[in-house]
């Protein structure tokens, strides 16, 4: 099962960590700090191909993805992926 996130990106359910709302979490130092250095370790990649400002970004096991959609829409589409997996097992 994947997550769609924006453009031609979507990324496996097993790996997902989080989906965050880049205006909540950027208030932190802490977190600006962590996605600093996922940017400079190069793990930080643009979901949306750089044509919209992100809105969200899932932390996978793979790396940071910033997405133009935002968290609340990720986190539907994660409910609903997840239900109709479960639904047709």
């Amino acid at each position: 099962m994947y997550l769609y996130l924006g453009g031609d990106t979507a990324v496996p359910l097993r790996g997902l960590i989080g989906i965050f709302d880049l205006d909540t979490v950027t208030v932190s130092k802490h977190s600006r700090d962590f996605l600093r250095r996922a940017q400079q370790e190069g793990l930080v990649r643009d979901a949306g191909g750089g044509c919209d400002l992100p809105k969200a970004f899932a932390l996978t096991d793979k790396g940071v993805f910033l997405s133009p959609l935002a968290s609340a829409t990720l986190h539907q589409r994660f409910v609903k992926t997840v239900r109709n997996h479960s639904e047709a097992a």
